[in-house]
């Protein structure tokens, strides 16, 4: 199951908070001293949110009861009406304590129903007093702030579902190693010679699904940082068997970055020999940090790239902040550039900009010899991509005599 990003209404509310404030709104419009949302959980009525006013607060979130003792289950049943003006005269909640010891007056209460009709639990208001003046028009009210709020905890639900299979998922690739390493050229094909290899992930579980995905739902789940790490440590197991004179990059997202476990996988190699590239493709909040965690790092060697320039705003503040080492010109950019004026002249401006700022350019995706004539024309040097070596398990691409010296 592939749940995408959902963005819940109400701007920044989390929601927790828009349905505390559907209470409290509920409450006071109604008149009422409590509203609460409550769930059905394995035979209980179990209170996630509640608004009380401040005289008569006789339930807390947490709290729960038995549900077949309660009004909520005989709501839901169809066995007592949603509007009651005075629960004191309903007869069949007359055998239910809180009707008497509380007490009960007035009591709305309507099921909160998920897309596939099962039932979540009901949101109710009630107060100790009777009150006549209650209508169908408040009723219908209080069915639209269920509604809405059905549906913010369904989206919810969803999302914690695919949390919890995305995590089953990345603790089996974890605990059992079901990927592979796969490193692909990166040329100075202005020197017709290997200066390196970037290494990419290849994941074995079916149906096969690419890297950008399992990345994604292992952050979702809060392995990122530990799925990322692995792969580079297998990735740099490879650094040896390569000429002494060429680089692997690797590429790790800003959170693993700032978690404070990368020195400890880099500490046993050779610095110089690695290219870290920043694969983030949302904006950063804190470019310093990054700055920061990376900056003894590269006083001894290591080297940073931003990865898929051009491709998105994203790419572009991560140059403008980060100041790398590397600019890597994104396959999209590459593609037909031959033929493509506009992406031609975006290349040539990144180029330049490469130069004034002291950074070196890599272009992606290099497929067809005319693409790589223009890119020849535009002295980029450096490039990757099928045309010059697609990505390979170590022992298939170590024979570098197609390479010159």
């Amino acid at each position: 199951m592939e749940i995408p990003i959902i963005t819940l209404p109400g701007g920044d509310l989390s929601v927790d908070e828009l349905i505390q404030e559907m209470l409290q709104a509920v409450r006071r419009v109604l008149g009422m001293q409590v509203a609460f949302v409550s769930e059905f959980n394995e035979g209980r009525r179990v209170f996630r949110y509640v608004d009380s006013d401040r005289s008569f607060s006789p339930v807390q979130v947490g709290q729960w009861d038995p549900l077949n003792a309660s009004y909520c289950q005989l709501v839901v049943d169809g066995k007592l009406p949603e509007l009651i003006y005075d629960a004191r005269r309903e007869p069949t909640v007359q055998h239910l304590a809180a009707t008497h010891e509380l007490p009960v007056g007035a009591h709305l209460s309507v099921p909160i129903r998920f897309s596939g009709g099962e039932v979540y639990g009901t949101f109710c208001c009630f107060s100790q007093h009777p009150d006549e003046t209650l209508n169908q028009r408040d009723l219908s009210a209080l069915r639209l702030f269920a509604g809405f709020a059905a549906r913010v905890l369904e989206r919810r639900s969803a999302q914690e579902q695919f949390r919890r299979c995305a995590r089953e998922r990345v603790q089996k690739v974890l605990a059992e190693q079901q990927f592979s390493i796969l490193y692909q050229p990166i040329i100075n094909v202005a020197l017709n010679r290997l200066v390196g290899h970037e290494a990419l992930a290849l994941f074995h579980p079916q149906p096969k699904r690419s890297p950008d995905k399992w990345f994604f739902e292992a952050h979702q789940a809060g392995l990122g940082e530990e799925l990322e790490l692995m792969l580079v440590a297998r990735a740099l197991e490879g650094l040896a068997a390569f000429p002494a004179d060429s680089y692997i990059s690797i590429n790790l997202s800003p959170e693993t970055i700032i978690g404070g476990r990368l020195e400890e996988v880099l500490k046993r190699h050779d610095l110089n020999r690695i290219v870290l590239e920043v694969t983030e493709h949302t904006s950063v909040s804190d470019y310093a940090d990054i700055a920061r965690h990376l900056a003894g790092l590269r006083r001894r060697g290591l080297k940073l790239a931003v990865d898929d320039a051009g491709a998105g705003f994203a790419s572009f503040r991560h140059i403008l902040k980060l100041n790398p080492d590397i600019i890597k010109l994104d396959a999209s950019l590459i593609q037909k550039i031959d033929l493509d004026k506009p992406s031609r002249a975006l290349a040539a401006a990144l180029i330049r900009f490469a130069e004034e700022i002291g950074s070196k350019v890599v272009a992606e995706g290099v497929e067809t010899e005319s693409e790589l004539a223009v890119l020849r024309e535009l002295k980029v040097s450096k490039a990757q991509g099928y045309l010059l070596g697609r990505p390979a398990a170590l022992d298939e691409c170590l024979d570098t005599t197609r390479w010159g010296p």
